[in-house]
């Protein structure tokens, strides 16, 4: 299959670790003339083919959704968000929103983060709420549906938002000295794999829905 050139992608999330290493490559791909970004706040770096577009995801502007692919990277954590409702709203809602909204405007592919273990019937809220919006992803009926299941993120405590995550970071680490004893589906995966993953495959032109679970994106 030929692959276009010249496409319009639409990045969610791009202040995160996943997401700002995503929108780095995607400037440098020859596949993409136009890279747009929705925020709330500047990345506070430019490119020729970077677009911000100020955006406000509790009251989405339909029109500012114009893109050939999606790429969603948001997420927050339990401890951030506050409380179940508020977590849904934006691993959840906000992700479901755009999506719907940019089918409706035209694109033909969306790709996502989500987690391992997302699972709608999982005991855990985090991982049954990345199985919803699995589910009701597939049911937009996407052309082409990109789904990616990281397990623990390595980088972020270092990387995001420049945060200082004392947890995480220990348990990065840890990760890191076991990760010959753990298997490879249950192994801590660099943020930059995952992104690595995201455009390698929304540039191989599949079809359909695809699942690529933390193994599989260690080899990206």
């Amino acid at each position: 299959m030929t692959i276009p050139t010249h496409k319009t992608a639409l990045v969610l999330g791009a202040t995160g670790l996943i997401g700002s290493l995503l929108t780095h490559r995607l400037v440098d791909s020859p596949i993409y003339s136009n890279i747009k970004v929705l925020v709330r706040k500047s990345l506070n770096w430019q490119h020729p083919r970077l677009q911000e577009v100020q955006f406000d995801f509790d009251h989405p502007n339909g029109l500012l959704i114009q893109a050939d692919d999606i790429f969603c990277c948001l997420g927050t954590t339990m401890k951030k968000a506050g409380s179940k409702e508020a977590f849904q709203k934006v691993d959840y809602q906000y992700s479901m929103d755009i999506a719907r909204l940019g089918l409706a405007n035209g694109a033909h592919q969306f790709a996502i983060v989500t987690a391992m273990g997302a699972d709608t019937e999982s005991s855990f809220f985090y991982n049954r709420v990345k199985g919803e919006v699995e589910r009701d992803l597939t049911a937009l009926n996407y052309p082409t549906l990109l789904v990616f299941r990281p397990s623990l993120l390595l980088g972020r405590a270092a990387l995001a938002l420049g945060e200082t995550r004392l947890g995480e970071r220990f348990a990065e680490e840890a990760m890191r000295l076991l990760s010959p004893l753990i298997p490879a589906k249950y192994k801590g995966i660099d943020g930059a794999k995952v992104a690595n993953a995201m455009l390698t495959t929304a540039q191989q032109g599949l079809i359909g829905k695809h699942v690529f679970d933390s193994d599989a994106l260690q080899t990206f």
